[in-house]
């Protein structure tokens, strides 16, 4: 589809529905597969299909040719009413009760830091949870004097809901849990714990950044007052533009928090709402990732590389896999990788820090497939996997040359020093605080 509006009226219905579709053949690739990128970090950043970003740079040229007034103007109906009904058409909510922000973690703590848990009352939260949010129920906890409690993991490394269903009460305000985390692809139950949380009156956050547009992510179904998501993932839109879902008791506290923060750009919020359409189009209605069906094969990549081990907790997996090597650091191997036009993320312990150093990792490597991955890329990535292992054990088993040291200098005495008078009674240091997070004021 041809994504230049037309030239008679820069008013034209060209950012709304028209325009927003792209199709799975607006794409061009090389023909030599072996030159191709293998991008495997749709989780960090999804690859925009073309009709998107044709969408995006129209959208930041007319906004530099009329200002930013006249492109707000233009996308008026895009801004107001077709962007909130695709995002309720996803997340299966009515679309009064969807907001579009800049990330998912910006929308968390602006509702956060607007909660008023009384004292000693429960928070819960997983040893998957990112760093971003944990910081903002940190702080709720410094400010409210709160408890924050993590929900413990099944010897498979699956949530333990039975410990859930036994300890929950109305003493529990929040309860936060990632649908899929940055650090590895487990699937976390969301549904079973909504029907848990269901009876009591606490709030149910759920963030869906990493799921949604991979998984079906239903809200309704999942039955949490509170869902954010990112945009420019599994989504595949442009950076700086989220979504979340709030029920209509939240809306007014949320919106008195988000009256305070920048909001995405114009045509972030158009490029959304064009990738909400191409995700439709392309997926015949339903959510999940085509792509998802490779995850065997990219698995049995890793696992065939000499000294990889998987990081793979639970049952149930996402189009996202955590590895690392035994003896070379995730840094070397990305690098090498990357050389080799293959595209991975290296993960740190900091970002779920509840759940990486568990695993005796400090950094690790994430693949993540999107819905324009191949057999053929999976193959490139193993093989160049298993030549970067290779070569770098390798190099590392060569002998070193000898090193040939100078002559040690001839030492030399110094003179004694002058004797240094008895002291009186040392002063014993003063104690070492830690430092805390505090809210933000």
């Amino acid at each position: 589809m041809n994504a230049t509006p037309s030239s008679t009226d820069h008013r034209d219905h060209a950012y709304g529905t028209d325009h927003a579709y792209g199709t799975a053949t607006d794409r061009t690739e090389p023909a030599d597969q072996e030159g191709r990128t293998v991008h495997l970090d749709t989780a960090g950043w999804g690859t925009m299909p073309a009709a998107v970003r044709a969408l995006v740079a129209d959208c930041a040229s007319r906004e530099d040719r009329y200002g930013p007034h006249e492109l707000e103007e233009d996308l008026e109906d895009v801004l107001r009413t077709e962007v909130h009904e695709r995002l309720g058409a996803l997340l299966g909510v009515p679309a009064a009760d969807t907001a579009v922000v800049t990330d998912a973690a910006g929308a968390f703590d602006a509702l956060v830091s607007r909660l008023a848990p009384g004292r000693g009352e429960r928070v819960w939260t997983t040893p998957y949870e990112s760093a971003a949010r944990l910081t903002a129920l940190y702080a709720l906890r410094d400010r409210t004097r709160c408890t924050v409690e993590v929900v413990p993991l099944r010897e498979d490394g699956d949530l333990d809901l039975e410990w859930m269903a036994r300890h929950i009460d109305d003493d529990v305000a929040l309860v936060s849990v990632v649908h899929v985390p940055s650090g590895c692809g487990i699937v976390n139950p969301v549904e079973e714990i909504g029907q848990i949380l269901a009876p009591y009156r606490c709030v149910y956050a759920v963030d869906a950044s990493y799921s949604a547009g991979q998984l079906p992510v239903d809200a309704g179904r999942i039955g949490c007052q509170l869902l954010t998501g990112d945009g420019w993932r599994f989504l595949r839109g442009p950076y700086a533009v989220g979504f979340a879902f709030l029920a209509p008791r939240l809306r007014a506290a949320f919106e008195d928090a988000a009256a305070h923060r920048p909001l995405p750009p114009n045509a972030a919020v158009a490029g959304l709402n064009a990738a909400l359409a191409h995700h439709t189009a392309t997926t015949d209605g339903s959510a999940g990732l085509a792509g998802q069906g490779l995850l065997p094969t990219l698995r049995a990549a890793v696992e065939e590389c000499p000294g990889t081990e998987l990081i793979a907790p639970g049952r149930v997996q996402s189009a996202i896999l955590a590895f690392r090597h035994r003896d070379l650091p995730a840094a070397l191997v990305r690098r090498r990788l990357a050389a080799r036009g293959v595209v991975v993320w290296k993960t740190v312990a900091q970002e779920t820090p509840l759940h990486l150093p568990r695993s005796g990792a400090t950094t690790a490597l994430r693949a993540s497939l999107g819905p324009d991955t191949t057999p053929q890329d999976i193959a490139r990535f193993g093989r160049a996997l298993r030549e970067v292992v290779c070569e770098e054990t390798a190099g590392a088993q060569r002998p070193r040359p000898a090193r040939t040291l100078p002559p040690a200098p001839t030492p030399v005495l110094a003179p004694a020093p002058a004797p240094i008078p008895p002291a009186g009674p040392r002063p014993r240091p003063s104690a070492r605080r830690h430092l805390t997070l505090c809210p933000t004021p």
